[in-house]
């Protein structure tokens, strides 16, 4: 990855991180996933008179990631309910470079090499700890832990079909655009489907958060998709699950959960991970 591929990613994880943490601190979890996916979808009609349509062979890609976001939501949601931010944000986060780094090899055919393959898996050490060594003392929770996890897999799919689909689409920012217009008339139609009349006096308190998380968003994914067309798509899931230790201060900060020296530990190990999947040579 060149120095400006880097950056973007990293600044993705920031921006990542940031909207997460906005859909947790809504508390009506379905208030704030339908106003952050409803923003998303104006955005993204918003770009589409300015951008390129993308080509045809993207479009089996982009449906079918449409789909997966969809299901994305729907876990993370419930991984938000279950879990506190800073456990469930690393586990979804952390778990799913190694399912990416399997599936690039299989369908994208980016086998990486040695010291690729050592980095990622260091980064996941790391992020794994992140997650779970904060919970010493307590017993898991394993329905929020596996509602995670799921959640991974999701992020995994999609991080994957998106990487071939913006390849194919000959417009990174026509594919995005596309993307957030698709996938972001569900959630705010079954929102009003569910409240019907009183879906403005639950929209309005929030209506401002909620926007501002879905530009993080759109910012966010924009700068992956981006990315992906100028880099192999496992270490880019790696570098962006940097946004965990993002994550794990906001955590910290805002929602006053514990991030200590085990965490720190665990930070260290990505770090060491990141260098190793960023070596040439």
């Amino acid at each position: 990855m060149t120095p400006l591929v880097t950056a973007a990613v990293l600044l993705a994880a920031v921006t990542h991180a940031g909207w997460n943490a906005i859909a947790h601190r809504i508390t009506d979890k379905l208030t704030g996933f339908a106003l952050i996916s409803g923003g998303g979808m104006l955005i993204g009609l918003a770009l589409l008179p300015f951008t390129a349509f993308p080509a045809a062979g993207a479009w089996p890609y982009l449906l079918v990631s449409a789909a997966i976001h969809i299901a994305y939501y729907a876990l993370l949601m419930r991984s938000f309910r279950l879990g506190d931010f800073g456990q469930a944000y690393p586990i979804a986060r952390g778990s799913a470079p190694l399912l990416v780094t399997v599936l690039a090899a299989v369908f994208a055919h980016e086998v990486p090499d040695g010291w690729a393959t050592g980095g990622i898996l260091v980064s996941c050490a790391g992020l794994t700890g992140v997650a779970l060594w904060g919970l010493r003392g307590r017993r898991p929770d394993w329905a929020a832990i596996g509602a995670a996890l799921a959640t991974g897999v999701t992020i995994a799919a999609y991080t994957v079909v998106d990487g071939l689909g913006v390849r194919a689409s000959g417009s990174s920012l026509g594919y995005i655009a596309w993307l957030m217009a698709v996938q972001g008339t569900v959630l705010p139609a079954y929102f009003l489907y569910r409240h019907r009349a009183g879906a403005w006096a639950l929209l309005r308190p929030r209506a401002g958060l909620g926007l501002l998380g879905a530009v993080l968003s759109v910012a966010a994914y924009a700068l992956v998709l981006w990315a992906q067309t100028r880099a192999e798509l496992a270490p880019i899931a790696a570098l962006r699950e940097s946004s965990i230790l993002v994550g794990a201060a906001i955590g910290a900060l805002f929602f006053k959960e514990r991030f200590g020296a085990p965490r720190i530990a665990a930070a260290g190990l990505l770090v060491l991970g990141i260098g190793l999947m960023l070596r040439t040579g």
